[in-house]
């Protein structure tokens, strides 16, 4: 059964980074692509960045230039690092990984951790 345990959330105060981390219980190459979606209270979860196995990166516009997503394929981890955080940023940020298949995807997803932004 696929794991993916995120940590590296916390509380920080506007302007400032936290580094998210992603470990798969899998080969990270098992996957296809991996990325991070976070949810605000009351809000839908949304789509933060991805990378492939190519190292295709891709980002949502209201985090392009502040967040960047990269591989740590020896330690099967993905990393999120946010700079220049704000407020709007604050949500539990979920770690996502997608197995291409025939017959359709196969989606995983962790638990969560939570950043809070203090403006």
């Amino acid at each position: 059964q696929v794991q993916l345990v995120e940590s590296g959330g916390g509380s920080v105060q506007a302007g400032g980074s936290l580094r998210l981390s992603c470990a798969t219980s899998e080969s990270i190459f098992r996957f296809n692509a991996m990325g991070w979606y976070r949810q605000a209270p009351g809000k839908q979860r949304e789509l933060v960045a991805t990378i492939t196995n190519g190292d295709i990166t891709s980002y949502a516009d209201s985090v392009k230039g502040r967040f960047t997503i990269s591989r740590d394929n020896a330690k099967n981890t993905v990393l999120l690092q946010m700079d220049s955080l704000k407020f709007e940023d604050t949500a539990i940020y979920y770690c996502n990984a997608a197995e291409y298949r025939a017959w359709g995807p196969s989606l995983y997803w962790g638990r969560g951790t939570q950043v809070t932004v203090s403006s």
